[in-house]
């Protein structure tokens, strides 16, 4: 992509749009199941730019059917990262008050509470499926809850992107070593797990990183799969394009809501919510699967490298990576509850996948997979 229709689209997604003013509190403006036509209306805020489509897409896919289902009487209004708050002060917001709603993603909040992360993923952990079936059937979304409770917050899922790439670099990894020194936009868990192994570590909201990596700022950086990456430009800088992406294999998006906001609207509304998240989140994961073959083969057909990680790295960030949820375990004992629960959950899921997805992967997709000698 050329960096100026790059940027335009930037531009486009985080153009400021009209202000609203200050957000009535929605219990003054709902009486009840049967509201008598009343309306509310709610600001949520994103950490994802407008441009990002299939990410911020949810969010108003979220806003559709909310005012479909209530003959527009429950409004949600969309405003993409930095035009209520910053991309990483979704939750701040929230907890604050500021807006009542957020999309964002667990992991950015690690500072607030480690046990986030696990609402999004860690390292070598979930697959989209195993994921979803984790937070909504197999109690990890009560346990979030719990840690959210906090702050005043609940979660309500946003999407999931499916397994991720490993990242874009100006230079191919060809072994662990090669990490020495690199610079590398990477968050959550999967930083600290890269951090460990010897890569110079930064955090840098999606808006920003074509920026640093065209300045040099950053020698590669991660994002989501074909379709947004190339909508970023990133091939445009760093041509080998790195495969698993092992810190996300199924990474969930969330809305975090306002307790006191929730609790203030009339049952069946709190229902619809529920529902139109769900949607919202099937959306996502579905526009991803539909949407990243064609753009991965367009990258490709550009001269875009698609490489697999070295063996010897992908064995040491394994190991990390489980000395690192010991290590998190040990600080505390909410994050502790959060951990052996998702680890007995994993535990009896693999076993499953293992006895029927993974035959069935390797029969039919080992020959695709690439190779290191791709030219």
């Amino acid at each position: 992509m050329q960096r100026r229709t790059f940027m335009g689209a930037l531009a486009a997604g985080v153009a400021l749009g009209a202000c609203e003013g200050p957000q009535p509190r929605p219990r003054a403006r709902v009486a009840g199941a049967d509201s008598g036509g009343a309306r509310t209306v709610w600001r949520l805020a994103s950490s994802f730019p407008r441009s990002l489509d299939t990410i911020y897409g949810a969010a108003e896919v979220l806003a559709d059917r909310v005012a479909a289902m209530t003959d527009g009487r429950f409004e949600i209004r969309v405003y993409p990262a930095g035009e209520v708050v910053p991309p990483f002060q979704v939750l701040d917001a929230v907890q604050q008050g500021t807006v009542p709603i957020g999309q964002t993603a667990g992991y950015y909040y690690l500072g607030k509470h480690p046990a986030l992360a696990f609402d999004t993923c860690v390292p070598f952990g979930f697959t989209a499926r195993q994921q979803a079936a984790w937070l909504d059937e197999g109690g990890g979304r009560a346990l979030i809850d719990a840690v959210l409770a906090d702050f005043g917050a609940l979660s309500l899922p946003s999407g999931n992107t499916g397994a991720q790439m490993g990242g874009w670099f100006r230079r191919e990894i060809r072994s662990l070593a090669d990490l020495g020194g690199l610079n590398m936009r990477i968050p959550g868990l999967g930083g600290r797990v890269m951090a460990a192994l010897g890569a110079q570590v930064q955090s840098i909201p999606g808006a920003d990183i074509f920026p640093a990596l065209e300045r040099g700022v950053i020698d590669a950086t991660e994002w989501v799969g074909p379709y947004d990456d190339e909508k970023l430009g990133f091939a445009a800088i760093a041509p080998v394009y790195h495969t698993p992406g092992w810190w996300e294999p199924g990474p969930s998006l969330s809305f975090y809501v306002s307790r006191a906001a929730f609790e203030a609207l009339p049952v069946a509304w709190q229902h619809i919510l529920r529902a139109a998240s769900r949607e919202a989140a099937h959306a996502m994961l579905t526009r991803y699967d539909a949407r990243n073959p064609d753009a991965l083969a367009r990258l490709v057909a550009a001269g875009t490298r698609v490489v697999p990680f070295p063996d010897d790295l992908l064995t040491a960030a394994a190991a990390a990576s489980r000395q690192l949820l010991a290590d998190e375990a040990a600080k505390d004992a909410a994050t502790a509850r959060v951990v052996a629960h998702w680890q007995d959950f994993k535990s009896r899921s693999d076993r499953w996948f293992a006895t029927a997805e993974l035959p069935y992967t390797r029969a039919v997709w080992s020959a695709l997979a690439p190779s290191a000698a791709q030219p």
